[in-house]
This record gives C-alpha cells, structure tokens and sequence, in this order.
C-alpha cells in the first residue's frame, strides 16, 4: 500500500524523544521514575476533565456516524469483498486492542477496587463489591473501544475509498492538514504514532514478562532469572517474527483465531468449575448498574471529596487507550477493506466490549469469588507480592492446574504475540 522504506524525518526524532524519556530512568534510576510520576500526575491532575470529555464525546460521535446514512459507506470499492471472514476479523481486532493486558487485570482489578472504591463507598462492603464489577466492565467497555475505533475510520477511508498510498495517519489527515501533511504536520503526527507503538509494546512486554517468568518458574520448580526472562523473549520473538513472516491471512489470522478459541476455552473451563451462578448474577448486575451510571462514571472528577480514584484509574486508563489508539488505528484499517463503517464501529464498541466484559465476568467474578467467601485472600497477596504471584495464587486453586497453568502461559504467549503483530 506505498513505499515501505525508512523514513527518517519520522524515525529520527521518534528515536530521540523516546532516547530523552528513557535515558533520564536509565541514568538516575532513584529519581528518574519519580520525575515520570510527577509529570502524570501533572497530566491527569490538569487535564483529566479533557480526557474524561474526549472519552465520552468519541462514544456520542460514533453511536451517531453508525446509525446515520454514513454508516452504510463501504471501505473499498462496490465490489471490493471482506477479506477475512466475519469471525477472523473480530478476533484479530480483539486480540490486537486488548493483548496480555487483560489476562493480567481481569482476575485482580475487581480486587483494587474493592479495597479502595469509589464514590466515597466503605472498602470491602457489599456496594464496594458491587462497583468491583461494574468498573471492570466500564474501564474495558465501550469508550476505550470507541478511542481505538475513531483513528481507524479515517485510515481506512483513506486507504480504500479515496485511494491514497501509504499506511500513514498523516495521509488520512490530508484532507485537514492539507500541503501540510507531507510536511513537518505530517512528520509529527507519524512521529507521535511510532512514539505511542513503542511505549504500548513497551508496556506490554512489562507487564508480560513478569506474569509469565512467575507462572514458568513455578511450574518448572526454578527461580525467576534473567535467563528465564531471556528464554521467554526469544520464544515470544520467534512466535511474533513467523506470524509476521507469514503475512496477514496465513499468520496472523490463523494466531487470532487460535487466540480466541483458546480463550474462550480457559474462560469454559473457569465458569463451568468456579461459581457460575456468582458470574452470571454479578455479570447482569455490574451491566445494569454501569448502564444507570455510565454518563456519571465518564464525567466523574470528584473535585468535591478530591479523592483520586478518577485521576488513578479512569482518567490513567483513557489516556492508556488514547496512547494505543493510533498503533490499532492503522492495524485495524489495514484489515477492513470491504468493511462498511457500520460494521467497523459495531465490532469495535460492540464486539470489542463483549469480549472484554466476558473475561472480567468469568475470571474478575472467580477471583471477587473467592475474597468474599474467604477461599483465598486475594488483596493480602497483592498487597504483598504483587500481581504475578497474585495470578498464581488464584490458578492454583483451579482444577488440574498443572494443566490451567501451562495452557494459560500458552494463551499469554499467543495474546502478546497477536498485539506485536498489531503493531508490525
């Protein structure tokens, strides 16, 4: 789809403000994350209506751009097909927005949130219990998938309805940039994008590693290493590097849709053993509850009580997403030719969602499970060893986890795979 060849206006100061960044942690590695704390604490604290503003106003804008007559707008030509059946495609934009991170946050999250709540609600009670689940459902629900859906739509119709070369947002932003975008505009909206692909793949290689040297460690009865840690990246290079090499329909596809059976597998297997009822009950009742409040969930600063739950998690978490959007913009643009709006919004916000409310109903509804009838202290370990071990803990107390255990490595190794491949 256009030239493929390094661009240095764009890479070389990619390079640069990513070497600025990540120099200062290297150098002063006692102060260095203080200063990166401090200035997202400056971000969120200044901007964070902004954020919160954006999040919501992205969702209203594109309920409205599907149900209108745009929505009926094909990606391509009249005669331009999908290229990859219905099923392929969703999995491959859901395994490309939502990655390891999931696997790591859906059993432990609705354990943050019932010790530290929102609203003013008394830690631990029934209500905190309640908003446990319903904010799990919110911070992985339709707005983040609407902030990943909104740059894909003007990629893609660049692409393939107005047929400009190359795979680039600033190519899709021609049309308001105008002479400009083939200029320094253009150079710092892609530079933007690369610098957003190497902070996301950053994080979720941080978040990875850790998780699956814990669970590989204690299967094999090893400590975790820099060599374990070493082993991990290489398996996970040559995972990544052969779904590349064979290209979309042979590589990708194919890891996605293993993605997603093997998901949906350990999510079976979860519900059937754990207690469902919980599940399901809890699942009906954190959507109903998210639905009556969505609009004050969205818009909440508490700049009355100035607790900072809103600053630490959904403000951090729409400004997480806003940072992959751009990388999933392209990935997602790349693989909807033939698509009509419509349809792209719907499998974002729609599909998208579901997707993610089912792990946090399942896995989130296990773990709260198990704190509340006091099967496993959850929070204390934690609070403890953090949420590797954490992870580890609540595997353990499946059925047959010397088989969970290495299929759940094997999905975590599959889900990473597919979010690298996203950003190739």
């Amino acid at each position: 789809m256009g030239d493929d060849r390094l661009d240095w206006r764009v890479f070389a100061p990619s390079l640069a403000v990513i070497a600025a960044v990540i120099a200062p942690l290297i150098l002063f590695p006692e102060s260095g994350p203080a200063a990166v704390q401090a200035a997202f604490a400056f971000a969120t604290g200044k901007f964070g209506w902004l954020y919160l503003l954006a999040g919501i106003a992205t969702v209203v804008f594109l309920v409205v751009l599907a149900a209108s007559r745009y929505g009926n707008v094909r990606l391509g030509g009249p005669d331009d097909l999908p290229e990859f059946s219905y099923f392929s495609w969703i999995a491959m934009i859901f395994c490309g927005g939502i990655g390891i991170a999931i696997v790591n946050w859906a059993w432990v999250e609705p354990i943050y949130y019932l010790q530290g709540p929102p609203f003013g609600v008394e830690p631990m009670s029934a209500s905190a219990a309640e908003w446990a689940l319903t904010y799990g459902q919110f911070h992985w629900g339709i707005t983040p998938w609407a902030l990943y859906a909104l740059p894909a739509l003007p990629i893609a119709y660049s692409m393939y309805v107005r047929r400009q070369p190359g795979v680039r947002l600033s190519v899709a932003a021609r049309g308001v940039l105008g002479r400009h975008s083939d200029g320094w505009g253009g150079v710092l909206l892609d530079a933007i994008v690369v610098f957003g692909i190497v902070g996301g793949v950053g994080t979720s290689l941080g978040l990875a590693v850790p998780l699956v040297s814990k669970l590989a460690s204690g299967l094999l009865g090893v400590e975790p290493s820099t060599a374990l840690n070493l082993a991990i990246l290489a398996l996970w290079t040559l995972m990544f590097g052969g779904s590349v090499w064979f290209g979309l329909s042979k590589g990708i596809k194919i890891l996605s849709d293993v993605n997603v059976i093997l998901a949906l597998i350990l999510l079976g297997f979860t519900f059937a053993v754990g207690n469902s009822l919980f599940m399901l009950n809890g699942w009906v009742n954190s959507l109903g509850k998210m639905a009556n409040n969505f609009l004050t969930m969205s818009m909440w600063t508490d700049p009355i009580g100035h607790s900072t739950f809103p600053r630490d998690w959904t403000i951090f978490y729409w400004a997480w997403w806003i940072a992959y959007a751009p990388m999933m913009g392209l990935f997602v643009a790349r693989i909807s030719r033939g698509r009509t709006i419509r349809e792209l919004i719907v499998a974002e916000l729609v599909w998208g969602s579901l997707g993610c409310w089912v792990f946090f109903a399942v896995w989130g509804g296990y773990a709260l499970d198990l704190q509340l009838s006091g099967a496993l202290d959850i929070g204390g370990i934690l609070k403890a060893e953090g949420i590797p071990a954490t992870v580890q803990a609540i595997l353990g107390t499946l059925p047959m986890p010397w088989l969970v255990i290495p299929l759940f490595i094997l999905l975590c190794f599959v889900f990473l795979a597919t979010t690298l491949d996203s950003a190739a």
